[in-house]
């Protein structure tokens, strides 16, 4: 309600009464109009049996909200109309039809009573009159208005141009036509609350003006309509005509409210021309649907989905490389080549902002920082991150999403993420790689083809969406452990970065720079309240954990920071210094025995370096022989690999037996074992040809092996030394075990160079390409 106009055109000699008030729902009762109301509330009926027996009036007044059932705060409007009630009738059903007459307008000073019925103090608002020239104005106005709106409708009763024309007042004018025009109530009870006779003139004509356009519009939609139209293109037209006639008079429904919301945001999210086409085609589809159809809901989500995704939200890419150096520095120790990496891309993108991003896998055991990296590399770049774990994931819907034709069908993890994110360019990162399963349902990996090709994604489409979405912007990273369970094709669409483990001398870095410090604020407590020397971590890396990762560690650490926040908080604030005794009072016994090289030459044991899938160690070959008739017993849960390579170590020894000296007839009178201990753990894999060989020659020979040795490669049946993998990881291994030298193949050189410095100052490393060389190197001239 605008405040002035209830105020504009009141006869300061207004009087004040009292009335009996009824509140009505959905009705306006104008002065000296004649109206019938339905009363349902019984609690009315003394006041409506007083009115009609004493003929006194009473005050009219509409419920503001329309859809209330009970009035127990009289949420009524402030003017309403006093009025004389007529006639009144009784229904069985305890409801009344009641004939009221209204008599003069008011406005409600103060509620004086509400029971037995409400009764208020009003003021009766008397009208300042119009001089002679404007009531002449209005009344020619009004009829001249109301006779052309009379030519073209049918709603109006037979007898209003009589009323009207015998009207001579021009309030008394406006009020009827007002009762009689087809508006809202809204909008009937605004016309009551105008109490200046020009303005309430206007607002009238301008109701009956629109009406007339209506009409126009609505006879000019009939005419362009064909003669002979089906019954849904008859619906159709009326649809139109309604959504015309309730734009018009600004009185659209809610679903017509929710479809032109819907047009407009499709029409601003910046969608593709295709997907705009499509969104429009499904809103008009929506828009003649029943909303009781079962479809109603599904294509009301597609809509929902269409306008929420992000089709033209990008982030900015921060483009500072130095800061995104800084960034990556502050979060991850080490890690060089993935860093240089992400600088170099970043730099590529300054230079060339068109440029589509890698596709990059991260490759190492767990706890190596392969997902935290990723969320680094959004920050550094200022990008949305996103993980998406595929561990187990075995439908192919769950990326490509699920056809609409299946009940609770939702789109892909990718376009998910997407919306999760509200960008278009965000770093999705899929981790556990290695781990998608395949069965019945699809093969996720295939899918994800068409995700991680750089010259494909740009044309991505899900199943649910069904139309082309850019992935283009995306920078995607994949993590794995291991690479033999990716499929070929997708791992050559990515390019691999390998996380090795880290050394004992990183992990002491990492522990000092990032992961005890968190853990004491984790845990409650404050830097001068615990300190850990260099001795207690390197106690917890080498006699607790058994990793290439840091998440043992880390747990370790938590675990002696709780229990001394155990012991602050029962009282005791006294620093604590961690140091080795320290660590074994909080953690109790070492749990790993680590294999360390031997100090002092031994014959037919010969370490041999093995990658697992918590990094490399070393793995003790042992060889005896006894008395027998040339058996071989091979012992320590190995494969069928290994088990070949001990086969082919002996047949080329006895090939070559009177190099070394040996008697051809020898073999005929011994038997040999060979055993690779932690029987209890599967080992497989040809890596370890040349260890073995050398066992046995050390036992035939009894030739010791020399101490702080390892060796790693594959042997042939001719004694050609092959390479093998994993270099790095068992380097770290070796490493870790005290070992001062290590032979490896001579193809496997070039892996060296990857090595950390720390790793190489500390190792010897020796390449050999023949079986001959390893033994003169490894075996002790000396029996």
């Amino acid at each position: 309600m605008n405040p002035s106009n209830t105020q504009q055109g009141i006869d300061k000699t207004s009087a004040t009464i009292q009335l009996p008030i009824l509140p009505v729902k959905e009705t306006v009762v104008f002065p000296l109009m004649s109206i019938p109301l339905v009363i349902m509330e019984s609690e009315y009926t003394p006041l409506l049996d007083k009115a009609i027996m004493e003929s006194e009036p009473i005050g009219i007044i509409g419920h503001k909200d329309r859809n209330i059932t009970e009035d127990n705060g009289l949420h009524i409007f402030d003017v309403g109309t006093s009025a004389y009630v007529l006639k009144m009738l009784r229904f069985h059903d305890g409801s009344m039809r009641v004939l009221v007459q209204g008599v003069e307008r008011f406005k409600v000073l103060k509620i004086l009573e509400t029971a037995p019925y409400p009764k208020a103090e009003v003021s009766i608002v008397k009208q300042a009159p119009l001089s002679e020239v404007e009531a002449e104005a209005v009344m020619r106005t009004m009829k001249d208005l109301m006779r052309d709106l009379m030519d073209k409708v049918n709603y109006l009763p037979d007898d209003i141009w009589q009323t009207i024309a015998n009207t001579d007042d021009p309030s008394n004018l406006i009020d009827t036509i007002a009762s009689n025009l087809k508006i809202g109530y809204d909008a009937k009870q605004f016309i009551l609350e105008t109490f200046d006779i020009l303005e309430r003139m206007r607002l009238v004509s301008s109701h009956i003006q629109r009406e007339i356009k209506i009409i126009d519009v609505a006879k000019k939609i009939k005419e362009d309509a064909s003669a002979e139209i089906g019954k849904s293109q008859r619906e159709y037209i009326l649809r139109e005509q309604m959504k015309v006639i309730q734009r018009e008079l600004g009185e659209g429904d809610d679903r017509t409210e929710e479809i032109e919301s819907y047009r407009t945001q499709i029409e601003a999210v910046g969608m593709t021309e295709e997907a705009k086409e499509t969104a429009l085609l499904e809103l008009d589809r929506f828009s003649r649907m029943n909303p009781a159809a079962s479809e109603y809901t599904v294509s009301r989500t597609y809509l929902d989905w269409m306008i929420s995704l992000p089709w033209n939200k990008s982030s900015i890419d921060m483009l500072d490389i130095t800061e995104a150096s800084r960034i990556l520095d502050e979060d991850h120790y080490g890690l060089k080549e993935p860093k240089e990496r992400i600088l170099e891309y970043l730099s590529v993108r300054k230079l060339n902002p068109s440029i589509k991003g890698p596709i990059l896998c991260f490759v190492g055991p767990p706890g190596v920082g392969k997902t935290s990296l990723g969320r680094s590399i959004a920050r550094a770049m200022g990008r949305k991150f996103y993980r998406m774990s595929l561990g187990g994931v075995r439908d192919e819907a769950e990326i490509r999403g699920h056809r609409r034709t299946y009940v609770g069908a939702m789109p892909g993890r990718i376009i998910q993420a997407l919306r999760r994110v509200q960008s278009n360019n965000p770093v999705i990162m899929m981790d556990e790689l290695d781990k998608l399963g395949k069965d019945f349902r699809g093969d996720p990996s295939s899918a994800l083809l068409e995700v991680l090709d750089p010259e494909q994604n740009n044309n991505f489409s899900d199943h649910y969406l069904d139309v082309n979405f850019d992935l283009s912007p995306v920078f995607f990273l994949g993590t794995a452990n291991v690479m033999e369970t990716i499929p070929s094709a997708l791992l050559d669409r990515m390019e691999i970065l390998y996380l090795p483990g880290y050394t004992d001398m990183e992990k002491l870095a990492i522990s000092k720079q990032y992961i005890i410090n968190r853990e004491i604020k984790k845990n409650g407590l404050s830097p001068k309240m615990v300190k850990f020397n260099d001795e207690a971590i390197i106690k917890i890396i080498d006699d607790y954990t058994r990793e290439s990762g840091l998440r043992n560690l880390t747990r370790e650490v938590s675990n002696i920071c709780r229990k001394i926040a155990k012991s602050a908080a029962e009282g005791n604030a006294e620093e604590i210094v961690i140091t080795p005794e320290k660590v074994m009072e909080y953690l109790g016994p070492e749990r790993f025995y680590r294999e360390k090289s031997f100090e002092k030459p031994r014959i037919g044991v010969v370490p041999g370096l093995a990658w697992t899938s918590v990094g490399g160690e070393i793995l003790f070959i042992e060889a005896i022989k006894m008395p027998g008739r040339n058996s071989l017993t091979l012992t320590g849960h190995i494969g069928n690999v290994m088990r070949e390579s001990m086969q082919a170590a002996l047949s080329f020894i006895r090939s070559r037996s009177p190099i070394w000296g040996i008697d051809p007839s020898f073999f005929e009178s011994f038997d040999f074992h060979i055993h690779v201990p932690a029987g209890a753990t599967p080992k497989d894999g040809p890596s370890a040809g040349i260890a073995i060989a050398t066992a046995l020659l050390s036992v035939i020979t009894d030739r010791p092996v020399k101490p702080h040795l390892a060796m790693t490669g594959e042997i042939t049946l001719r004694g050609d030394v092959l390479p093998i993998g994993g270099i790095k990881e068992k380097s770290l291994g070796a490493y870790r075990a005290g070992i001062r030298t290590v032979i490896l193949p001579k193809h496997n050189e070039k892996d060296l160079a990857e090595l950390p410095d720390e790793v190489k100052s500390a190792i010897r490393f020796i390449v050999v390409e023949r079986v001959e060389e390893v033994f003169k190197i490894a075996l002790d001239d000396k029996k």
